[in-house]
């Protein structure tokens, strides 16, 4: 369940970087709940097909989370904006 909200939150990061394919199996997969099967049929491709586009997704999600730390950062913020909850202070990390 853990690896699954922070791949959603991944793809709410990165989903531009994805083609609208890969956008409709991410969401079918994830936000549908969808079946391997039930996407192949309403895509008319096989199951190892969805199964290979969902682990490259997931893949490239993962690296650029790892290379770019959006994800990462965005925590960070707010980690910080929550330990100072001043107006000047949220403002003050914001500009940061």
């Amino acid at each position: 369940m853990k690896k699954r909200l922070y791949l959603n939150d991944l793809y709410d990061i990165y989903k531009a970087l994805l083609t609208e394919k890969q956008q409709a199996y991410f969401e079918a997969y994830y936000f549908d709940n969808l079946s391997l099967q039930e996407i192949s049929e309403n895509f008319q491709v096989s199951k190892n097909a969805v199964s290979k586009q969902l682990t490259n997704i997931e893949r490239k999600l993962l690296l650029w989370e790892e290379k770019l730390a959006f994800h990462h950062k965005k925590d960070m913020i707010l980690l910080k904006i929550k330990d100072n909850w001043t107006k000047e202070a949220v403002r003050r990390i914001l500009e940061e």
